[in-house]
């Protein structure tokens, strides 16, 4: 059994949803020793969160941003947490309801993905700031 782990500090993003799938590769190219495994992304953050979806039309990223700027509102008048600013509180409902950990398949030193799928950082707050992720990698 393999089991690699590391943590990993992002840059800054701006708010939106980014596509880290080759930062991730290229920072942890540990998971080349794995033949079958799992990779655990977790996010170390309650304002930003990780999910895998579309890698290539750049607009779905665009839209997801746009989207859940509506379905979770800042300066709703129900918030009671508001002094870290009104991006902050919708920051963490959105966390939670995207998690703050993803697992996917490696395969021969890969990961197992669909071609139109990668991995995004999904931040949440206007000036989040730098984001630490734990890469778990672990397999035969």
């Amino acid at each position: 059994m393999i089991f690699e782990q590391k943590e990993l500090q992002l840059e800054p993003f701006k708010r939106g949803f980014h596509l880290i799938t080759e930062i991730i590769l290229n920072q942890f190219p540990e998971i080349k020793k794995i033949e079958k495994g799992i990779l655990k992304v977790f996010i170390k953050h309650t304002s930003a969160s990780v999910s895998i979806n579309e890698n290539a039309d750049p607009t779905v990223r665009s839209d997801f941003e746009s989207h859940f700027n509506i379905m979770v509102p800042e300066n709703a008048s129900y918030y009671t947490h508001t002094y870290e600013g009104s991006d902050d509180m919708p920051a963490h409902i959105k966390a939670s309801l995207l998690g703050s950990s993803i697992e996917v398949p490696i395969t021969d030193g890969k990961l197992n993905m669909g071609i139109w799928q990668g991995i995004y950082l999904c931040e949440h707050r206007n000036f989040g700031g730098s984001r630490k992720l734990i890469l778990s990698a672990f397999g035969v």
